[in-house]
């Protein structure tokens, strides 16, 4: 097979010194990458800069007749196996959602019939703007990987999410992209779990809910709970490493997406509904996500005030759906279906109670109120129909680990794969 080739984009911003080191690893793992730099971005960094490194020729000019003769921008984006823009300024995001091609990148981005991966970077405001989550949420309607920036301080001095993903988690990402296209081998750039020929979940599809839903009451507030999201990004990123194909369903959390898995951002519970559905099938899926119960009957159009006279409005509540029953009943019920059950008193009973009520296989429980959500470690019981498995408190990295050697040898009794 020929090596990947990525066409990287690379927009204005301070955090465009970043693509340097993104170039440099993309070809030590062995891509062929090809760079189309903005006029900002060239305030940042050089295109020789970029042509020493990827070992091509860079672009920048989409009037430039000799580069239309030699290759015209219709071949350069579609040459690709991967688009990939980083830095995603707030300005590029906007020209994409809005389909305007004025320059060479704005212009390939239009006509390319590759995969899209941005990588955002911008002020915090900028990012946080209700025009830019319109634009992020048009884009990932539109089929283009959006990944979430990181958070902390900025160069302009303010801290918050914004910031430019690290290159190293970039190039995980487009490993992530890369494998979940049909013509590129499933297992790209997954990381290794054991021995190179040993990964027990290699060729398994393993689907994840993490971190809360938000049910919007009004435009300003919500319901919601205080999951974090750590233990199910730990368990997506260990099914990763063992080898699995991972699509991570996840809540409003901000927390980086773990190497070589499939990540897709959602905020309400009937949201995540919609994907877990459309995820299936899988061999198995763990529903980590802590969905909340009720939502907002009617959510107020605007923000509800109070009026002086002391009196509380009423709120109606509607149920939302049962995302784990639901996928328990389904006719592309997973081989193996794990609910998990975050309980206050009396846990065990509770999570036989839900096992039987759900009809899944196995209740991942913990005591919420000895081990806050939001804690660096769990002790979990592991409740299934042959009885309990209780585990002394770990990390939560931990944690994931030996539930995917626990899941490896369940799925191998169940389901044997078949390899190539």
């Amino acid at each position: 097979m020929t090596n990947p080739r990525i066409l990287l984009i690379i927009g204005g911003g301070i955090a465009a010194y970043k693509s340097i080191e993104l170039v440099r690893l993309l070809r030590k793992a062995g891509y062929v990458v090809r760079c189309v730099i903005t006029r900002a971005g060239e305030q940042f960094v050089t295109p020789l800069t970029l042509a020493a490194l990827s070992e091509n020729k860079v672009y920048t000019n989409l009037f430039d007749l000799k580069d239309e003769v030699e290759m015209g921008h219709i071949q350069l984006s579609r040459e690709a196996d991967l688009v990939v823009v980083a830095p995603a300024t707030a300005d590029l995001l906007a020209k994409m959602a809005a389909g305007i091609a004025d320059d060479l990148a704005t212009t390939l981005l239009l006509a390319t019939d590759k995969p899209v991966l941005t990588a955002p970077a911008m002020n915090v405001r900028m990012w946080l703007h209700p025009a830019t989550q319109r634009n992020i949420a048009t884009l990932r309607g539109d089929g283009v990987t959006v990944m979430a920036p990181d958070e902390g301080e900025m160069a302009c001095g303010e801290f918050g999410p914004g910031r430019l993903p690290e290159p190293a988690a970039i190039k995980n990402a487009i490993d992530a992209a890369l494998a979940a296209a049909p013509a590129v081998t499933a297992m790209v750039g997954q990381p290794d779990f054991a021995p190179a020929n040993h990964r027990p979940l290699y060729g398994r599809r393993i689907l994840i809910t993490a971190g809360p839903t938000h049910e919007p009451i009004d435009p300003v507030r919500y319901i919601a709970n205080r999951s974090s999201g750590k233990q199910g990004f730990a368990i997506a990123e260990a099914a990763a490493a063992a080898g699995a194909e991972v699509l991570l369903i996840a809540g409003p959390v901000p927390l980086p997406t773990p190497p070589g898995v499939i990540r897709v951002d959602v905020e309400t519970a009937v949201e995540m509904a919609d994907e877990v559905r459309q995820g299936l099938p899988v061999d198995a899926a763990i529903m980590v996500a802590a969905v909340a119960d009720w939502r907002a009957a009617d959510p107020a159009g605007q923000k509800i005030k109070k009026d002086g006279s002391g009196a509380v409005p009423p709120l109606a509540l509607a149920e939302n759906p049962d995302i784990l029953a639901g996928v328990a009943k389904s006719a592309e019920r997973p081989t193996l279906l794990i609910g998990f059950a975050a309980e206050t008193n009396d846990v065990i009973a509770h999570a036989e109670a839900k096992l039987a009520r759900k009809g899944c296989d196995w209740i991942v429980a913990n005591d919420v109120a000895a081990d806050p959500m939001g804690g660096e470690s769990n002790r979990v019981h592991i409740v299934s129909k042959t009885g309990i498995d209780s585990w002394d408190r770990l990390p939560k990295a931990a944690v994931a680990r030996k539930l995917m050697e626990k899941i490896a040898d369940e799925l191998d009794a169940r389901s044997p794969c078949q390899s190539d």
